[in-house]
């Protein structure tokens, strides 16, 4: 079955999941950050003792590539139940974030980019 790939839609299936097991009243935010950060942990698990070449490689090894999107889709799960549960638009903080970032981090002169000093 192809559910639509929208976050809020994506949101509501995670919503309609965990509430139809009864794990509702477990979705703390408290909670909710806490399984991020494990699942978050088990995704390094997977790059700890690669050298940068092996983990630049990581996705030709089906196995790896298999546990590698599992523990992504497991940290994105977390990720966008813990903003529906506080009530953030995930879409609208990333973005909001990145236009702080261009801020903060101006792109260089292309001169001094490119400068042989």
């Amino acid at each position: 079955m192809t559910e639509p790939r929208d976050v809020a839609a994506l949101q509501e299936r995670l919503a309609a999941f965990a509430d139809a097991r009864g794990w509702g009243p477990y979705h703390t935010p408290k909670n909710l950050v806490a399984a991020l950060s494990v699942e978050a942990s088990e995704l390094q698990e997977i790059f700890q003792w690669l050298t940068p070449e092996e983990s630049a490689g990581v996705m030709e090894d089906p196995e790896k590539a298999h546990r590698v999107a599992d523990e992504v889709a497991d940290v994105l799960a977390y990720l966008l139940q813990f903003c529906e549960v506080l009530g953030i638009d995930v879409l609208e903080a990333l973005s909001a974030k990145i236009d702080r970032n261009e801020h903060r981090f101006p792109v260089p002169d292309h001169q001094d980019r490119h400068s042989s000093k």
